[in-house]
C-alpha cells in the first residue's frame, strides 16, 4: 500500500456521515486501491462498516447485489435467485485473474467502479444489463446501466462524492439463457477479449464485448441475428486497443470468432 497523504480512514453508521469528495474516497475490498500509488487521496471511508446484505431477492424476482457483495458471495447466490443466467456469473467472476484472497475481498461495485477493460463483472452488467444504483452527495440517487456508466479506460459517470449503491437485476435477464467466451494469449494471463451474452425467451439477444474495447460495447438484436448481421455489428466496433495482452486487429479477429461461436450455441 502506498497511501503517502492519507490522514483518515472512517467507518460511518449511516449514510450522512460518507463526507465523500475527489480526496476521501470509498473503501470496500481495496485491491485495486492498496497496488499503487495514490497520492491524491487524503481519506478513505470504508463501505462495509455500513453492514449491507451481499444480495437480496426483490419482490419483482429481480435480484439487487449491494457494491460491496465480494466475488465469492456473488458466485454463491443460489440458482433460485439467479435462475437461469447463474453459469454467466460464475464464467464471468472466474474470468478475473485473482487470488483466493482476492476472490474473498475484492467486491463487485469496486470491479466496475474501477472500470478497467479487464473487469470482466462489467461484462456481466452489460449482458444483463444491470443497472447501478448511485447515492449522491446532496442525499439522493441516481440510476444508471452499468454499460452506460463506463466511459473508458479508468473513466466513469461518477462524480465526486458518488457512490454506488447496489446493483439491480431485473428478472426477464436473469431467466434468459446465456453464453461466454473469453480469450488470453496465455493459458493464465489477463483476458484479449471477453464476451458475454443473453437470448431472451422472446428470442432478442445481447452481446456485451470487453476486454479488448476501451468501453463495455453492447450490441443488440431483436431477433437471433445471422452470420453476417452479428458480424458487421462487430465490426463497427471501433474501441479496440493495443497493449502486452493483444494487438487491436487480433482483439478483433478472435471477437468475430467466438461472437459466431456465441450465436451458434444461443440459436441451438
Amino acid at each position: 500500500m502506498d497511501l503517502p497523504n492519507l490522514t483518515e480512514v472512517r467507518r460511518p453508521t449511516s449514510r450522512s456521515q460518507l463526507g465523500l469528495s475527489a480526496a476521501v474516497v470509498p473503501l470496500a475490498g481495496g485491491t485495486w486501491l492498496y497496488s499503487e500509488p495514490q497520492p491524491h487521496l487524503t481519506g478513505l471511508v470504508d463501505l462495509t462498516a455500513l453492514g449491507w446484505s451481499p444480495w437480496e431477492a426483490r419482490p419483482d424476482g429481480g435480484l439487487s447485489i449491494a457494491a460491496t457483495c465480494t466475488i465469492a458471495q456473488l458466485v454463491a447466490i443460489p440458482a433460485s435467485a439467479a435462475r437461469r443466467a447463474t453459469p454467466l456469473v460464475r464464467q464471468s467472476a472466474e474470468s478475473l485473474l485473482q487470488s483466493f484472497k482476492v476472490w474473498n475481498t475484492a467486491t463487485v461495485g469496486g470491479n466496475i467502479a474501477t472500470a478497467l477493460a479487464a473487469g470482466a463483472l462489467i461484462g456481466l452488467g452489460g449482458a444483463l444489463d444491470a443497472e447501478l444504483v448511485v447515492w449522491t452527495p446532496d442525499g439522493g440517487e441516481r440510476r444508471q446501466r452499468v454499460a452506460d456508466f463506463v466511459l473508458g479506460e479508468r473513466r466513469t459517470t461518477a462524480l465526486p462524492g458518488e457512490v454506488i449503491r447496489s446493483i439491480e437485476v431485473a428478472p426477464g435477464p436473469l431467466d434468459a439463457v446465456t453464453a461466454f467466451r473469453r480469450i488470453a494469449l496465455t493459458p493464465l494471463g489477463r483476458a484479449g477479449t471477453v464476451l458475454a451474452a443473453r437470448r431472451d425467451p422472446d428470442g432478442a439477444v445481447v452481446l456485451c464485448v470487453t476486454g479488448g474495447t476501451t468501453r463495455p460495447e453492447v450490441l443488440r438484436f431483436a431477433a437471433p441475428p445471422t452470420a453476417d448481421l452479428l458480424r458487421a455489428a462487430v465490426e463497427r466496433i471501433g474501441t479496440w486497443f493495443t497493449d502486452a495482452h493483444g494487438a487491436a486487429d487480433w482483439r478483433r479477429a478472435m471477437t468475430l470468432r467466438l461472437a459466431e461461436e456465441i450465436r451458434q450455441e444461443l440459436a441451438a
